[in-house]
């Protein structure tokens, strides 16, 4: 269900009056500049005894059209109550028992997985919660968080709203992932030098802002200073492990490091990477066409979690890049509308590859019964 009104009040009527089954928890997805209020809203559903789990980010999606207000709530069949884990600024991250969870299941089912997308160690969150679980689900989520790149509580569950926290929901649905970016090498390689998580100290031995901005400069002929950072580091990101995985340098803290959604290995080869939106739009086609599935298979649901960045780039036509994953959808399930998040860095597994946190990339899910 999508919800226009950015009023708490009216999200809170509305989500009572959905039809919703014992066996179900609703997974709310909010647009960051609703500002509604989120403690008002787990205080009103928890009177009312509504499993539910969610988080804000800078949009949400629905068909082929992005919204930064308004909510999205989807009741899914779920096989354990969402999962909270705290701590993701930290290295102390204690995850439930999850092996023994697991072990109930019959099938290979999803994992939903939110994080506040501006925690400093969702790398190691999602190495602990891949060394647990390892292949035995299918993972799909995102970050939360807001545009501004402000860090403020934006995950939720019936505990309570959070900050530096991840939520962990295991759904009663299977699911099939695609995921790609469309962002090209243009510029020789440098090393990170020195790393702190998410946070690149040094490239090529040197301060990492100033061996960033040397390179803009010269081979873009663009001045980056820490004031228009943002608007220019959002179309030239780093692509690691041969760009297949990309980290978006969001800001530039007063020592000249620069900070990422997402960590870097220390002594990563990076590449700085720039994208037009006939390859990006290209790459968000491929991601949905990954997705097919027997005809036999009952589709539910069309999602989406596609990097706010990818937005910010392709402004109006960004559009363009939904209505191709609406139609490549709609091939699996006629009238299948995609709906998700505009996210702080996207979480997938492919296939019988790694778990990974992603930024800059559009990933795709059908799921199924």
């Amino acid at each position: 269900m999508f919800i226009s009104s950015c009023d708490t009040d009216s999200v809170v009527a509305a989500i009572l009056d959905m039809d919703i089954r014992d066996d179900q928890s609703l997974f709310i997805m909010l647009g960051g500049e609703g500002k509604i209020d989120l403690q008002v809203l787990v205080d009103a559903l928890n009177k009312s005894a509504i499993s539910f789990w969610g988080g804000v980010f800078p949009g949400i999606i629905h068909g082929e059209q992005k919204y930064e207000k308004g909510a999205i709530v989807i009741p899914f069949p779920i096989l354990e109550k969402p999962l909270l884990v705290r701590g993701l600024d930290t290295e102390d991250i204690r995850l439930p028992n999850l092996k023994k969870i697991i072990a109930k299941f019959d099938q290979k089912y999803a994992a939903i997985v939110l994080v506040d997308g501006l925690s400093r160690n969702i790398d190691g969150f999602l190495n602990l919660l891949y060394d647990n679980l390892a292949n035995s689900v299918n993972y799909f989520g995102g970050g939360a968080g807001f545009l501004n790149l402000q860090q403020d509580p934006c995950v939720f569950t019936n505990r309570g709203v959070f900050q530096s926290a991840a939520v962990i929901t295991f759904v009663k649905l299977k699911c099939r992932l695609g995921f790609r970016h469309g962002w090209k090498r243009v510029m020789r390689p440098v090393i990170a030098t020195k790393t702190d998580k998410n946070k690149i100290i040094e490239l090529n031995w040197r301060s990492a802002f100033d061996v960033y901005s040397e390179i803009i400069k010269r081979d873009l002929g663009k001045i980056i200073t820490k004031e228009n950072f943002f608007d220019i580091a959002k179309n030239n990101p780093f692509g690691m492990l041969k760009d297949t995985i990309i980290r978006s340098p969001v800001a530039v803290d007063n020592n000249g490091c620069l900070i990422c959604v997402g960590g870097v290995p220390e002594n990563s080869v990076l590449d700085i990477l720039k994208g037009d939106a006939a390859s990006l739009v290209n790459a968000a086609a491929e991601a949905a066409g990954e997705c097919q599935i027997s005809s036999r298979a009952r589709v539910t649901h069309g999602f989406i979690a596609s990097c706010v960045s990818r937005a910010l780039f392709l402004e109006e036509e960004y559009h363009r890049e939904l209505r191709e994953v609406k139609v490549k959808f709609q091939g699996i399930k006629p009238h299948l509308l995609p709906v998700g998040m505009l996210t702080l860095g996207e979480i997938s597994s492919h296939g019988r590859e790694y778990l990974e946190f992603l930024n800059n990339t559009i990933v795709a899910g059908i799921m199924y019964e």
